[in-house]
């Protein structure tokens, strides 16, 4: 019987964070955004059945449902399979499986989970249906299929580490989103960077919309952030090519005030509650994904990353073990 286990990394967003999202990208000269690849994943196993039957196992939500066909499963509206519904009506497959999915990232971690599941049931059906898809292609799916869950514009920014891992320049212009990969140095990141969890999840596709709105509706505020988001993101990719970690201290403290100008549902009581922690051991907060929750990365410039885990999870925040990855 065919059987498919597939796993992909989730990511931290160093720069350039909702730059991403079609049509902001065409207005700031072609900004880019720097991601990281982390060693939390999303799980996909796809085993094969004998009949029609379909059966969905989402372990994350403790919820399992089975059906006698693939049109009984695409007329149910369970939330819980929502994203797994719109990747069987793209793929259409004609046999009955058996689906479990897994995510090792907190339920709205800011970490694209949920982009990175995505990339694991692209990989897995498209292995079992015998129709590879090539990166670009896979991305494009992915930002069409969950556009269909969220009912809203995403960005893409979140589909590259999935795919490629390491470290991501994701230049964005009128021909879409172009990848750099590089490989991942290890003395930039030992002992500097510290991921949290705020305990609060948040919703990446309703702050993204907002200031796409915001944007379009000619909102001058916005504009400016943004262009200030740019800036920060097109300094740090040369900060970080040319190896000069001294700088990235002010490039992580000039992206948190940007972002938090943008609105208010960009930050919280967790997020600000951790900015403050980290400045009082010398370290920088950085948001990860659109805010309003999920987690932040705690940079400590002079690996005092010991001293920033203890006092974050004195005052109970959930530290994560989590370090970047590359295949």
């Amino acid at each position: 019987m065919f059987e498919i286990q597939v796993k992909s990394p989730t990511r931290v967003d160093l720069a350039g964070g909702t730059l991403d999202c079609w049509p902001l990208y065409l207005f700031l000269n072609d900004p880019v955004t720097i991601n990281v690849a982390i060693d939390i994943f999303t799980y996909a196993e796809l085993k094969e059945n004998a009949g029609s039957e379909i059966t969905l196992n989402s372990a994350d939500l403790n919820a399992s449902k089975r059906f006698p066909n693939l049109a009984a499963c695409l007329a149910d509206r369970d939330p819980a399979f929502d994203l797994v519904r719109v990747h069987l009506a793209f793929w259409k497959p004609t046999k009955g499986f058996t689906l479990t999915t897994r995510s090792e990232s907190p339920v709205g971690g800011g970490l694209g989970g949920s982009s990175s599941l995505c990339i694991s049931l692209l990989k897995a059906f498209s292995k079992w249906m015998e129709k590879p898809l090539e990166p670009y292609e896979m991305v494009r799916i992915a930002s069409h299929l969950e556009a269909q869950v969220l009912l809203k514009p995403t960005g893409t920014q979140d589909y590259f580490p999935p795919i490629f891992g390491g470290l991501n320049y994701i230049t964005y212009g009128v021909p879409g989103p172009q990848v750099e990969v590089k490989k991942i140095e290890r003395g930039l990141f030992e002992d500097r960077f510290l991921l949290v969890y705020t305990g609060r999840s948040h919703h990446s596709g309703i702050n993204n919309w907002q200031v796409i709105k915001n944007w379009l509706d000619g909102d001058e505020h916005t504009r400016g952030v943004l262009a200030k988001l740019a800036g920060v993101s097109a300094d740090m990719k040369r900060v970080l090519t040319a190896g000069r970690l001294g700088d990235l201290p002010t490039l992580f403290k000039r992206e948190y005030e940007a972002r938090t100008e943008i609105s208010d549902g960009f930050s919280s009581p967790e997020i600000r509650r951790l900015a403050e922690l980290a400045s009082s051991v010398g370290a920088n907060a950085k948001i990860c994904g659109a805010g309003g929750g999920g987690c932040v990365l705690i940079w400590c410039p002079d690996r005092q990353i010991q001293e920033a885990r203890d006092l974050c999870a004195k005052e109970g925040f959930q530290v994560l073990n989590a370090r970047p990855w590359e295949p």
